[in-house]
């Protein structure tokens, strides 16, 4: 057991899928609990509430605390990407953690947060079919590799105020409370659930439990840079679609035409379609151990 810090930790995204979870996790661990989000939600009853515009977090949010963990973010497959929407994509992650990180420069060296944990993607890596991918491999290209870079960037410029920085290049998050896993029951329970495509895509993926621990786990060790923090087990969107299927007991036999995703969701079609190999090499180098190592475990502890 960590013994807990005596100041406190910040969480931006803190009302999300990911820091409902996070929040309760972080009592305990620190003095106190920070939030920054513009509304109140589950999970956050005995946090510090800091309103921000979902950029600029202020000075006073951030002094004197240990750790920020900065979770923020438009969802990616949230509505029509329309241009004003893939801008708020881009200003919600780029923008804000620039804010943050300029904002910890000109504290105090006594008052500044000694680690920034900041969230990143998968995306990152762009289509890269059948290459094995870790955290030394190249960026790839289209729009999230680009907003991802940009992120990652944005983020690493903490470090020459000496703060120590973890981006997390985070999976597909399986969990039935939302995120893309919610979003695909409906029509899978409904007998309508398919590939997207042709399916022969690498799917990198992690419950919603093991992304938790990854983060309590960035913030209490001295690991640096960048982490892929998704599961072990390399899946291909058909092996999701079977596995779903079968723990929802529905058939899955009506694939999501290329075109069709295309004309829906433009720039963002290749976020579905794109194949990315990705291992989680850092964290299995450093010993981390994964409550749901297969999708299969990851799908019946939801579902089954």
């Amino acid at each position: 057991m960590v013994s807990p810090s005596n100041r406190d930790v910040v969480v931006t995204g803190a009302t999300g899928l990911v820091g409902r979870e996070l929040v309760p996790k972080l009592e305990g661990r620190f003095s106190g609990v920070r939030i920054l989000s513009r509304s109140m939600g589950p999970g956050v009853a005995n946090a510090s509430r800091f309103v921000w515009d979902g950029i600029d977090p202020g000075a006073d949010a951030l002094a004197g605390a240990e750790a920020v963990i900065h979770l923020a973010g438009e969802p990616i497959f949230g509505g029509i990407p329309t241009s004003a929407r893939l801008d708020r994509i881009r200003r919600s992650r780029i923008d804000s953690t620039h804010a943050i990180v300029t904002r910890l420069a000109a504290l105090d060296e006594n008052d500044r947060p000694r680690t920034l944990v900041c969230a990143s993607a998968v995306g990152i890596y762009g289509n890269r079919g059948e290459e094995s991918l870790d955290e030394s491999s190249a960026y790839g290209e289209g729009f999230l590799a680009d907003v991802c870079r940009d992120w990652e960037a944005a983020a690493m410029r903490a470090e020459s105020s000496g703060v120590r920085v973890v981006c997390l290049r985070i999976g597909v998050v399986i969990s039935r409370h939302g995120g893309a896993l919610a979003l695909m029951r409906l029509p899978f329970s409904l007998g309508l659930g398919g590939t997207l495509g042709k399916g022969r895509q690498f799917f990198p993926w992690i419950h919603l439990d093991d992304l938790v621990n990854v983060i309590l786990w960035a913030t209490d060790t001295r690991i640096e840079g960048a982490i892929n923090a998704v599961a072990p087990e390399m899946i291909r969107n058909i092996d999701l679609t079977r596995v779903l299927g079968s723990v929802l007991h529905r058939p899955t036999f009506i694939p999501v035409p290329e075109f069709i995703l295309r004309i829906a969701l433009g720039n963002l079609a290749g976020e579905l379609l794109g194949s990315r190999r990705v291992q989680p090499r850092s964290l299995e180098e450093a010993g981390f151990e994964f409550e749901y190592p297969t999708l299969v475990s990851a799908i019946e502890a939801e579902f089954g």
